[in-house]
């Protein structure tokens, strides 16, 4: 194995799946670009995700029993710390019950480990020593506590808005803080800047590897609840956990262990809901979005790398967009704390939501709760 990790026999056979979505050039088997060298396309899986359930791992507890979903090479290692398997937890609320699936378990406190986990572990099979991010604290956690995991050196480029317990979390795994005044857009355009100087940039937003791992996060409430359900809320930037949600429900739906897919609701905060504007206005809508401040500084991106994409699965599935004013964001928080459930104000979006929602959507309805409320400092 070369300085790149590269083994041309296993990755072709591993690694066509993940073409430009522009150009639909495969994903090249020496490097690791976050988009296309040819015409700086967005790489994506370029078929749907299989699962089937007699290749999962028996005995293998957390994520990593759905390896052969995740369209690593056979070789690639398995870089973890037990992130997956979360609990649902039934509750009775508003005189239905409500299944709260409980991904700010997951060992840096939110959903991302799912997708880190994957993408550290491609990294490491490419030779990776050290890579740039950008993420507003959850990514850039996780990122830097994978790579600490791994051995890699990280550098994390937050905006200076990001609250100082995500900050210190990211500085306690050893990776080093770079913060950017301004909008969240101003931290993707510093990273932007690093990659162009010859970093290599291991984008949540724009590699496609974790998404594999998010769309566990559909099998485990699959595998608890029993059934399929009818509705899932869960928060919505960048939209890639929404996205990869679909998709594994679509995965299980393919496979014959479910009959209908749950219709999806992605919830976005009024200050900063692109998604939602497009959703419920058309283009039309987005002439009218702005990047403001907000609580809920986990989804505040004005421009989702994949936003065309999601918006198409929502509306294919008959799902949803909402948007939550500011002053319903702490009273969610306050809410769910009162049920047991300590989030961040970002994952408190789906309070809201739900109660929006609640009349129209069928059951049993999952609330996935993202990220912890140790994270924030109030």
């Amino acid at each position: 194995m070369g300085r790149n990790g590269s083994k041309a026999n296993t990755f072709q056979i591993a690694m066509t799946e993940i073409r430009c979505t522009n150009c639909l050039r495969p994903y090249p088997q020496q490097g690791t670009p976050f988009r296309c060298e040819t015409c700086g396309g967005v790489f994506d899986f370029s078929s749907p995700l299989t699962f089937d359930e007699a290749e999962m791992k028996p005995g293998v507890r957390g994520m990593w029993r759905y390896r052969s979903t995740f369209g690593l090479e056979t070789w690639a290692p398995e870089i973890t710390l037990g992130e997956g398997d979360t609990p649902l937890v039934w509750r009775e609320v508003f005189g239905r019950k409500i299944a709260f699936k409980l991904e700010y378990l997951n060992p840096t406190g939110s959903f991302k480990d799912r997708g880190s986990a994957v993408l550290i572990s491609f990294l490491l099979s490419r030779g990776v020593q050290s890579a740039v991010e950008d993420s507003s604290g959850n990514a850039g956690a996780s990122f830097a506590a994978y790579a600490a995991r791994a051995g890699m050196q990280a550098r994390i480029f937050v905006p200076d808005y990001a609250s100082g317990p995500k900050r210190r979390q990211i500085e306690a795994y050893g990776a080093e803080v770079q913060r950017i005044l301004g909008p969240r857009s101003n931290t993707t355009e510093a990273v932007l800047r690093a990659a162009e100087n010859g970093a290599v940039y291991a984008s949540h937003a724009y590699m496609p590897y974790g998404l594999a791992g998010y769309a566990t996060a559909a099998y485990e409430i699959f595998e608890q609840a029993g059934q399929a359900p009818g509705t899932v809320i869960l928060p919505a930037g960048q939209g890639n956990f929404l996205l990869a949600i679909g998709r594994g429900f679509q995965a299980l739906k393919n496979a014959s262990l479910i009959d209908h897919l749950p219709r999806l609701v992605g919830v976005q905060a009024l200050a900063c809901a692109p998604l939602w504007a497009v959703y419920k206005y058309g283009s039309a809508g987005l002439g009218w979005v702005t990047e403001g401040e907000t609580l809920a500084e986990g989804v505040r991106i004005r421009h989702p790398v994949r936003g065309d994409v999601l918006l198409n699965m929502i509306l294919e599935n008959e799902g949803s967009f909402v948007s939550v004013e500011e002053d319903m964001i702490l009273d969610g928080r306050d809410e769910l704390s009162r049920l047991g459930f300590y989030v961040e104000p970002t994952s408190a979006i789906v309070w809201n939501a739900l109660i929006q929602v609640m009349d129209e959507t069928p059951d049993p309805i999952v609330l996935v709760l993202t990220g912890s409320g140790y994270k924030t400092g109030s």
